[in-house]
């Protein structure tokens, strides 16, 4: 669809309006979702960005970033690219669910997971994230996510609204993020990135997978925790023509210490359900075209020991077939 010269009153109401991933509003294409058709020959081990985007040191700090709840600043490496480095518990899960999103054709950031990063620079005391300076100025388990000079962050998108509500593939996320147990699924952590006359839609913040189907207690059970990831369940209920998942689920009733967050977690229960069944299959097909191979290196990516590997593989595939088994 092409719009030319519309007034911005219609233009926002065109905007609102679910539209496919291809459709455009004026000059302006709306993406969420392109359709994968190399899936089985993509590289999850480097993910989006590829072997050649990955990071090269030496790094120098430039500044902490004090958004979010998990420590970040912002390095640059020897070929002047900027990264944000991300510590702490959300570094493992985010690589590896950045690389099984894209691998299914939605968009994510270039992220890259390192152990060991030496930071030239880096202050004696971090403001967030000091336990995970070394003495000799580096930090463990790091997520870096590339800064993309021709991407500019322009805002964040809402489930209840956005110009994919009732399509396909927004259903297809969804699924995804129940595949992975994603299950801090805020608005805000979903933005909108614009790149020439592209506006790409997408969930930029996936570190609360792989855990518990809910924010756990203690903390560390609902992100990258293969046992919790390994017993919590998949389906809630499944009908004639659409399926519920658990995830996200009402967080433990420990939280309500923060009555506000507790609520507002209960509220989001409402995406992983209603999901038409056919485009939870649909999603499941696509999925079930990686080999056990490529979902394993989404893991390795993210710097797993080889026994949590094939554990976290294994739950992923079991949920793959009881997708396509619908």
């Amino acid at each position: 669809m092409y719009v030319k010269k519309l007034p911005l009153g219609l233009l926002a109401v065109v905007l609102s309006l679910p539209m496919a991933a291809d459709e455009r509003a004026g000059r302006q294409t709306v993406l969420l979702w392109r359709d994968p058709t190399d899936i089985a020959s993509r590289n999850l081990f480097y993910g989006s960005g590829g072997e050649e985007h990955q990071p090269h040191g030496p790094f120098t700090f430039v500044e902490e970033d004090l958004e979010g709840s998990n420590p970040k600043f912002v390095v640059r490496d020897r070929d002047g690219v900027k990264w944000k480095v991300k510590l702490g518990i959300e570094a493992r899960p985010e690589t590896a669910a950045s690389r099984l999103t894209w691998a299914v054709g939605y968009y994510t950031s270039e992220d890259y997971f390192v152990a060991d990063l030496p930071v030239q620079g880096l202050p004696v005391r971090l403001r967030r994230g000091q336990k995970f300076r070394a003495p000799d100025g580096s930090v463990h388990n790091a997520r870096l996510k590339r800064e993309l000079k021709q991407e500019h962050k322009v805002g964040e998108w809402a489930w209840r609204q956005s110009p994919f509500v009732g399509t396909r593939e927004l259903n297809g996320l969804k699924v995804v993020m129940a595949v992975i147990n994603n299950w801090d699924r805020k608005d805000e952590n979903n933005a909108i990135y614009q790149n020439g006359a592209e506006r790409i839609y997408m969930v930029s913040d996936l570190g609360a997978s792989f855990g518990s189907a809910g924010r756990g207690w203690p903390s560390y059970k609902g992100k990258g925790n293969l046992n919790s990831y390994r017993h919590s369940k998949f389906f809630r209920r499944v009908t004639a023509d659409s399926v519920d998942f658990y995830v996200p689920a009402r967080p433990r009733f420990v939280y309500l210490v923060v009555p506000r967050s507790y609520w507002r977690r209960v509220h989001l229960e409402w995406i992983g359900r209603n999901i038409p069944r056919n485009d939870a299959r649909w999603m499941g097909q696509l999925l079930a075209r990686l080999s056990p191979g490529q979902i394993r290196d989404a893991f390795r990516a993210a710097g797993y020991a080889p026994q949590e590997v094939e554990g976290f593989s294994e739950v992923v595939e079991n949920r793959i077939v009881a997708l396509t088994d619908l």
